[in-house]
């Protein structure tokens, strides 16, 4: 069944970073589909005059067909008017890009369309484009915990102003943002002026979303980001698996706040197990979670899910049709905060070996989690 909601892509990227110029190449583009732009003020997107053709006092439409509106009370009913009004035939668009503020967190934005009744049914995320400055983007990222983590979140990351720096600055940059969020294709922006639909499509969530989609999603080129080994020592010595381990970031200090950890299982879980590892790590460290999502393969069903969180909030999961039988690998990636890549793998070799604890001990940190999450 075809997905009919509204696809939303949400743009971020610091200041001075290019936003209102790609999306000014973008309405200018031809084949540009017609889209609803969203920003918090006109003063601050600067959209080129000459593509603007009436002016209203909350909304501009523009000469290419596509529309750009302010945030007047709240995204939510900004998002609402502006479909009821489509739906009424005062406006045309196919899809909206909400551009945020240099400074916005994507996850409060990612929420919204979860939590908000009418938004979880009319729309859904199609994608987090990040635009990140090639010529200051290092010295961005050390000093703003808020690019880091714009980065750490984005499906798509676009390079601007590469034609400023060298090619081994620009590698260094390159490499820096694949060990901050290694599922992000990352591309320079002329590459997405010049084909605006490599903006679309990114998410692996929707409801008619095909095993590519999701494996496309899942990690960059469509092949896994890494498989981490069993871990080998004793698994009870770190009940939780999130004890805080020293860093190991070459970069700045800010890097080392962010981890991301790639997770493939060969054979199918037991649901009390996924189950109890994502409750454990929502419970532990749900407001530092920058992003979960996984095809997921469960023992007694045929079709494996995707599912995709924010912190504590999940998108109801989608199941993918067409899935290769054979293939009953669960993939999951975790982005997240002030953590690191072997935490994460222990708390799911934890989850694994805890099957046989009675009575686990308690231990600092686990006072948020209910006893009732240990299995018998």
């Amino acid at each position: 069944m075809a997905d009919t909601r509204m696809p939303v892509t949400l743009l971020t990227g610091f200041l001075g970073a290019g936003k209102s110029t790609l999306l000014n190449k973008i309405i200018a583009t031809p084949q540009t589909e017609r889209i609803a732009v969203i920003v918090n003020e006109f003063g601050e997107v600067g959209l080129d005059h000459d593509l603007i053709e009436t002016s209203g006092e909350e909304v501009l439409l523009m000469s290419s067909g596509c529309i750009c509106c302010s945030i007047r009370d709240d995204l939510a009913q900004t998002i609402s008017d502006l479909l009821e009004r489509r739906k009424e035939g005062a406006f045309e668009f196919e899809r909206i890009v909400i551009e945020t503020t240099g400074l916005a967190d994507p996850a409060p934005i990612q929420q919204t369309f979860l939590v908000d009744r009418i938004l979880a049914t009319t729309t859904r995320l199609d994608g987090i484009v990040t635009l990140v400055d090639a010529a200051n983007g290092q010295d961005t990222l050390d000093a703003q915990f808020e690019a880091v983590s714009q980065a750490a979140t984005a499906d798509l990351l676009l390079l601007t102003k590469a034609e400023l720096v060298s090619g081994e600055e620009l590698a260094s940059l390159h490499k820096r943002l694949e060990g901050l969020n290694p599922t992000a294709d990352i591309l320079r922006v002329d590459d997405a002026v010049r084909s605006p639909e490599r903006l679309w499509g990114l998410s692996g969530l929707k409801q008619d979303t095909t095993p590519q989609n999701a494996l496309a999603w899942m990690s960059r080129d469509a092949t896994p980001v890494a498989t981490f080994p069993q871990v080998t020592a004793d698994p009870f010595s770190n009940l939780s698996g999130l004890a805080r381990a020293q860093p190991t970031s070459t970069f700045s200090p800010h890097d080392e706040r962010i981890a991301t950890a790639s997770i493939i299982l060969d054979a199918p879980l037991e649901d009390a197990i996924f189950d109890r590892w994502l409750d454990t790590l929502v419970a532990l460290k749900g407001r530092d979670l920058l992003r979960v999502k996984g095809i997921v393969f469960l023992k007694g069903i045929e079709t494996p899910f995707v599912f995709h969180g924010v912190q504590h909030i999940f998108a109801p999961p989608v199941a993918l049709r067409g899935w290769d039988k054979e293939d009953t690998k669960t993939r999951i990636v975790v982005i997240a905060r002030d953590m690191t890549e072997a935490e994460l793998n222990r708390s799911l070799d934890m989850l694994r070996a805890k099957r046989a604890i009675k009575q686990p001990p308690v231990f600092p940190g686990w006072k948020d989690v209910e006893r009732q999450n240990w299995p018998e």
